[in-house]
Formats: C-alpha cells, sequence, structure tokens
C-alpha cells in the first residue's frame, strides 16, 4: 500500500479525531494477526484505518476520495466545486457526456 498524499493524510488524521472508536480499535490491534498476514503491525493498522475511512465514505454515499476532499476543503461550497470538476474530468476521460455520467452515478446535473 502506498504513502497517503498530504490531503489524504489531512483527512485521515481528522477522520480519526472525530472517530475516537476507531482510533481505540486500531491501538488494540492484535499484533498475532498482522503477523499471520506477513504485515507489520504498522502495516495491518494502515490496512485497518483505509477500510474504516471507505467504509464512512460508503455510509456518506461517497467515494473515499470525495470524503478526502470533503474532510479537508475549506467549506462545503469548495468542497462541492472541487468534487464536480473531479467528476467532470473522470466523466471526460471516460468519454461519457456530463448528462450520461450524472445518471450513472447519482448526481445532480
Amino acid at each position: 500500500m502506498s504513502e497517503p498524499g498530504d490531503n489524504h493524510q489531512r483527512a485521515l488524521d481528522r477522520f480519526l479525531n472525530e472517530h475516537p472508536q476507531v482510533c481505540a480499535e486500531l491501538d488494540t490491534l492484535n499484533p498475532l494477526a498482522a503477523q499471520a498476514k506477513g504485515e507489520t503491525l504498522a502495516q495491518y493498522r494502515a490496512e485497518r484505518l483505509h477500510e474504516a475511512f471507505e467504509a464512512e465514505a460508503e455510509r456518506q454515499n461517497l467515494f473515499a476520495w470525495e470524503l478526502t476532499l470533503k474532510l479537508t476543503a475549506e467549506s462545503n461550497e469548495a468542497f462541492e466545486a472541487q468534487r464536480r470538476e473531479v467528476h467532470k474530468e473522470v466523466a471526460q476521460m471516460a468519454g461519457l457526456s456530463w448528462d450520461e455520467y450524472c445518471q450513472l452515478h447519482d448526481l445532480p446535473g
């Protein structure tokens, strides 16, 4: 697993601050479980953190990258603008019209 970028790391830090139960679970992981997977405890912990982050994104009906934007944007308006811009880039790369893409991903047009 690659190291997260600065924005993603800030999002993970904020996520942990806002979800102390996840932090507590990560602090009590069994080192034997990490060993059984052939990972260090730090690697195992990072995987569990990313799983929890992705689960929270899914709970909010977001992609993980959207949750990263949401947790690092200066305002809700900035988040929505950044989110829309990235989605437009993805739609273009996928060769879809903006309307098709919005319909496919249940986004406002």
